[in-house]
């Protein structure tokens, strides 16, 4: 049994009308029921209930199975269990009166909602072609990269989310793959498969409506990665897609925001082009984020042309112990959804690190992963559990790691000389000659596992090269983002 809960447009806005009128769906968190404020504000990229209902869409919300009032077990968006599910809701939906039919069983559909709400969304439409557009806001695109990045469990967040759903019903295989990588520091190879399985990535060829993607630059659980992965393979199957990057998400945002509508606004457009069918709809630039100051800035497209990169070279020794290394939060800004949640897993400036300076000689606007070139040797004490090092950038005047984003690096600890080149997790920032930005390479990091420690890897040579956009077009801040520059 599956609860869900309908929101008729025609009941709770009198100027609507009976009907018939489109619906959305809208998700909501791992671990949550689905919403039911008609007062509230959203969470986790769920949109208000009230603005919803207030465009004129009907609204179905529902508990996912294993959570709220729902039986079963959470699959984690599985697409033959969770969108099985929603495609039966579906069906549901189009026995309603007041719900705007194409055809018979058919109805106008829509789908919005953040995090898990966000991943239901790609694999209900892999399965069910009767949606019309998606806007997924902070998914992933693979739950093997974005929990095991570099063969390393994110411990902070496996943690957070074990936590959360312990009262719940839950697919045993999330437990034990949170628990093998606390014990082994890493998660089996059955797991990994248990979660690949779960998608969108190998679903994304069989997505064929147009689809916005929603995703947080602080986002430390399902980074910007996650979401240009989502927007490349749509966009090579010739999906009509476009993609917003905003200062939010799984992690807090330490910089200013900007445009605190935005996102919703865009929301709105694609629904009601795609939805409503309003050819008249300017749905936006294809691609648009926003940089450390809250500007925002705009392309037709991603990846953008790129100009010189900024480049950094250096050297040390990093000593393999649990002190001194990245995070965790002590300081959380007001007005934070998550703050006090994310606060103790969120990157920081490290004591006990190699830091590489990098130069600016010009000004430029940092978007995409900057490359990271290695060459070491170093030795570790034995055990089992695998050998890492991780890499932040940090903006020392604000004592702010860019983007909250620290990367696990596999390296070879045997004595030996090694080289590794691997991207760093995505950022967007703006440089200019008076920007005092450097490189870390820790030990450890509250975000990640802990590595194997003991002894120390010595970087005979750090190169370090951040894409720079060529050209990109700033965004007119809003009449009411005017008025409070004032």
């Amino acid at each position: 049994m599956i609860r869900a809960h309908w929101f008729p447009a025609s009941a709770y806005d009198p100027t609507a009308g009976g009907g018939p009128h489109p619906t959305i769906l809208m998700g909501p968190g791992w671990s949550l029921p689905g919403d039911t404020d008609i007062s509230g504000q959203g969470i986790l990229g769920g949109d208000p209930l009230k603005d919803l209902l207030a465009a004129g869409y009907n609204v179905l919300t529902w508990d996912p199975r294993g959570f709220g009032h729902s039986a079963g077990l959470a699959e984690v968006d599985s697409p033959a269990y969770e969108a099985r599910d929603v495609s039966t809701l579906i069906d549901w939906v189009a026995t309603r009166p007041g719900v705007q039919l194409d055809r018979p069983g058919d109805p106008r559909i829509g789908m919005v909602g953040g995090s898990y709400g966000g991943g239901i969304q790609f694999v209900t439409a892999a399965i069910d072609c009767r949606i019309d557009a998606i806007v997924p806001t902070i998914a992933w695109h693979s739950l093997v990269t974005s929990l095991d990045k570099a063969g390393t469990p994110k411990s902070g967040w496996s943690g957070i989310l074990t936590n959360l759903s312990t009262s719940d019903h839950v697919d045993p295989e999330v437990m034990a793959a949170y628990h093998s990588g606390v014990v082994e520091g890493v998660t089996t190879p059955s797991q990994l498969a248990w979660f690949a399985a779960r998608g969108p990535a190998q679903l994304l060829r069989r997505i064929h409506i147009p689809t916005l993607i929603l995703q947080g630059t602080v986002d430390t659980l399902f980074t910007l990665q996650e979401g240009v992965d989502n927007y490349e393979a749509l966009k090579a199957n010739g999906v009509t897609t476009s993609m917003r990057w905003f200062c939010g998400g799984h992690g807090v945002c330490l910089t200013p925001s900007g445009d605190p509508a935005a996102i919703e606004q865009a929301t709105f457009a694609w629904l009601k082009r795609y939805v409503q069918r309003d050819t008249s709809v300017d749905t936006g630039p294809g691609f648009s984020f926003v940089d450390q100051n809250g500007t925002s800035y705009s392309a037709p497209t991603y990846p953008l042309p790129e100009g010189p990169p900024f480049t950094a070279t250096g050297s040390g020794t990093l000593a393999m112990v649990a002190t001194g290394g990245s995070g965790p939060l002590t300081s959380i800004p007001n007005g934070q959804q998550l703050g006090g949640l994310v606060a103790p897993i969120t990157p920081t400036p490290a004591t006990n690190a190699v830091d590489v300076p990098v130069p600016f000689a010009r000004a430029g606007v940092i978007v995409g992963a900057p490359r990271l070139v290695l060459t070491y040797s170093g030795t570790v004490a034995a055990g089992t559990r695998p050998t890492r090092v991780f890499a932040q950038l940090v903006d020392r005047a604000t004592g702010v790691v860019l983007g909250n984003q620290v990367t696990p690096i596999a390296v070879t600890l045997d004595g030996k000389r090694h080289s590794t080149t691997v991207p760093l997790e995505m950022v967007a920032y703006t440089a200019d000659p008076t920007s005092d930005v450097e490189l870390q390479l820790v030990a450890t990091t509250v975000s990640y596992e802990q590595p194997r420690l003991g002894g120390s890897v010595t970087f005979s040579s750090v190169h370090l090269a951040l894409p720079v956009a060529a050209t990109l077009t700033p965004v007119a801040p809003t009449p009411t983002q005017a008025a409070a520059a004032g």
